[in-house]
């Protein structure tokens, strides 16, 4: 499994990825509610903390903050211990950032050459159903 970096989880929980980020963010935040499965280390300790966190108090605390790098980071911990310790979780989360990657999409280069433009410029990604109103070209 690719390792889930700090940095994306922060870009999905501050939805920068739009609506793919938001639906990415919200099948991780489902996946993590998940239980863990019988016989991993999610059994309480003798005051009835768990031993391994779900990543569901660290998702909470990145949703709340997605700027904190710490918070970032601490999700990305917990989910790692816990793909470690449940093979089954692993499996799911590995399925899921495959398509959190997919849903981003790839990469981005927008450049204009060739002179001397005439009218506004927009520079973007995947725009679709604009219409332009730009006045008439008085300068020819």
């Amino acid at each position: 499994m690719d390792p889930i970096t700090a940095a994306a989880l922060a870009a999905l929980a501050s939805s920068a990825g739009g609506e793919a980020g938001r639906q990415a963010w919200q099948g991780l935040t489902a996946l993590v509610r998940r239980p863990f499965r019988r016989g991993t280390a999610q059994d309480p300790e003798g005051d009835g903390t768990p031993v391994v966190s779900s990543g569901e108090p660290e998702a909470a605390a990145l949703a709340a903050n997605p700027a904190d790098p710490l918070h970032a980071q601490a999700l990305a911990t917990a989910l790692g211990v816990r793909a470690a310790l449940d093979g089954e979780f692993r499996a799911l989360l590995d399925a899921w950032w495959r398509a959190a990657q997919a849903g981003a999409g790839g990469t981005v280069h927008n450049s204009i050459s060739g002179g001397t433009q005439s009218a506004p410029v927009i520079q973007a990604r995947d725009v679709s159903g604009l219409t332009f109103h730009l006045p008439p070209d008085t300068d020819r």
